[in-house]
């Protein structure tokens, strides 16, 4: 199929010619929204260009070891936006980094892809970058304003007339084969790989998801953005909206998306299933609290979107059942949302099916998609159109993507969005591209020969010293229904039965022993309050009900209970939140030894 050979930054021109807008990127600047209109990007993205030419910067030869290399470290942010913009536009390379990557890792990247300069975002990373050891940088540009920090404006207020024409000639030279970007992808299993995706790499996947979806012009429309922008999802989805006329509105922190949704009360936007999770655990801690008839109402509201099926329209006092939940419980779930939601899309990790069946019940239409950051990333998503979505699945591959299973199982991908290969190392690149095949390194299967179900990670596979393989995904996925487990890894390679490490959902813990065992001192700290008799004996009743659904090879047979929750910071999840399963084996191994003794 054919798509077009823009370049990415082409959307700003195609955006002025289409449906020029006054609120391109928003964000919030001392309590109140700034708006960028199209106009206004375009001209600080060409006068950014023209002051990094300025500093030197250059695509050269336009060749990715050849090209200079511009590293970014930020939040969302319009600013971002800018610089992404104006790297392009000038054939250098954008090297997105996490604010959360660890010191060693930033410094691997910075060495690694030879940054040149590189722009942060606030103090607090200013001093994180300058904390690490760079043999390339020659600068260091902040978004914010900090004293005795030079400031990307100082870069805009280099440009003058002959560097800006400059720019304007250099844009319509760069081969949309060249490469746009080198993302570090997070780590699971060891050292950052620089994917190298090139414009039309991710111009094809931006065009061939939005004509799959659909994502019609609607310049009308509004989003959230809070997924980071170095992760390939969200960068690739701007590029949509852009190409769509729909505003993009940056949420001030993960902790203010619940206000900025009731403030712009947007259409919709991505996410990964773990915010989903919070949003329902906040929304039955609260049902928690109601009390007579609302309490019932609530939970029978919520009874009925444990079982709705979007393939099957239910018995007509199914129908009438939610008809009534959705005018008396579920609408109230939508206006927490901000009321306009048409579209939330999840990824990068494995969605609750109960969770998908409840929101859609609710009148929030949530689609599941995948793809990796070596595919730009997308392969398959979930269709607004009728029968275009099967809850369990990652919906049917995208149009213009070749899909197919290996032998054992494994996902293969064909199309213009396989990345070019892994910076610096074509012997990675040739392990997982072969005859322009994608291996994806995940296990999947076909449901109705259309919808891609996603089984495991291929490296993720263990065996039982009773030689039985076990997938540990699916069991983690059915166990995480219940809202008292905050996170699960399945454990047992080589050992001779599965067991678990489980982190409780504390506050939802806490609220069902304060009602049904008052005699708990709530005060108790976590790691004394998880040997209470009472916790351990509703963590055993939870494993046994979902393993009844478990083949029995497969079943959870011991668990133990962790007092702390995992993240970013403490190491064992990713910036994308994805579980780093060999650093937690790793740091608990102690407690997994207490499984087996």
């Amino acid at each position: 199929m054919k798509y077009p050979e823009y370049r990415l930054f082409d959307c700003i021109e195609y955006q002025l010619k289409h449906f020029s807008k006054k609120d391109m990127l928003n964000a919030k600047v001392d309590g109140r929204w700034k708006s960028y209109s199209t106009e206004e990007v375009a001209d600080i993205a060409n006068r950014f260009s023209a002051g990094l030419l300025q500093l030197g910067v250059s695509g050269h030869n336009y060749t990715a070891e050849g090209s200079d290399k511009i590293a970014i470290i930020s939040q969302n942010r319009p600013e971002w936006v800018f610089t992404d913009f104006a790297v392009q536009q000038i054939g250098a390379i954008l090297v997105p980094i996490y604010p959360t990557t660890s010191d060693s890792e930033l410094e691997y990247i910075l060495n690694e892809s030879e940054a040149k300069y590189i722009f942060v975002s606030n103090e607090e990373l200013l001093a994180k970058v300058k904390s690490v050891k760079s043999d390339f940088l020659k600068g260091i540009y902040t978004f914010d304003v900090i004293e005795g920090a030079a400031n990307y404006v100082d870069v805009l207020k280099l440009a003058d007339n002959e560097s800006l024409q400059k720019v304007t000639s250099i844009k319509k030279e760069i081969p949309n084969a060249h490469v746009e970007t080198i993302i570090y992808t997070s780590g699971t299993t060891g050292k950052p790989k620089g994917v190298m995706l090139t414009h039309e790499n991710i111009v094809s996947n931006v065009y061939f998801s939005k004509i799959s979806f659909p994502f019609p012009d609607q310049p009308e429309t509004k989003v959230l953005s809070f997924l980071p922008l170095n992760h390939i999802f969200e960068k690739m989805v701007s590029y949509i909206y852009f190409f769509s006329g729909i505003g993009i509105y940056y949420a001030e922190s993960l902790e203010t998306i619940g206000d900025n949704l009731k403030e712009i009360k947007p259409n919709g936007f991505t996410t990964v299933p773990r915010l989903l999770e919070k949003v329902y655990e906040k929304i039955m801690s609260k049902g928690n609290e109601l009390k007579g008839i609302k309490r019932g109402l609530f939970f029978g509201s919520v009874a009925l979107g444990k079982v709705y099926d979007n393939r099957k329209k239910g018995n007509i006092f199914y129908r009438m059942g939610l008809s009534i939940a959705r005018k008396l419980v579920f609408s109230k779930w939508r206006e927490a949302l901000g009321g306009n939601i048409d579209f939330i899309i999840t990824g990068g990790a494995a969605a609750s099916e109960k969770l998908l069946r409840i929101f859609n019940a609710a009148g929030v239409p949530v689609y599941e998609g995948y793809g990796p950051t070596e595919h730009s990333p997308v392969i398959s998503v979930n269709r607004k159109a009728e029968g275009g979505t099967y809850y369990g699945s990652v919906g049917p591959p995208i149009e213009g993507v070749q899909v197919k299973l290996a032998e054992d199982g494994e996902i293969l991908a064909k199309s213009p969005s396989v990345m070019k290969g892994y910076y610096k190392h074509q012997d990675w690149t040739d392990e997982v591209v072969k005859e322009g095949w994608l291996y994806t390194g995940d296990i999947g299967e076909w449901i109705d020969n259309k919808f891609l179900k996603i089984t495991d990670r291929k490296k993720e596979l263990f065996k039982t010293s009773g030689g039985k393989y076990v997938a540990p995904q699916p069991i983690e996925n059915k166990m995480k229904g219940s809202r008292y487990i905050e996170h699960i890894v399945v454990v047992g390679n080589g050992r001779k039965f599965v067991g678990a490490l489980i982190v409780p959902a504390f506050q939802a813990v806490r609220e069902y022993m304060k009602e049904r065992h008052p005699e708990i001192d709530q005060k108790l700290p976590n790691d004394v309050f998880i040997k209470e008799p009472a916790v351990l004996k509703l963590f055993n009743s939870i494993v046994q009900y979902y393993n009844q659904d478990i083949n029995h090879v497969e079943q959870i047979k011991k668990f133990e209970l962790l007092p702390h929750d995992w993240s970013v910071d403490s190491g064992e999840m990713t910036p994308k939140l994805s579980l780093r399963r060999k650093i937690i084996n790793e740091k608990y191994k102690d407690v997994i030894e207490k499984i087996y003794s």
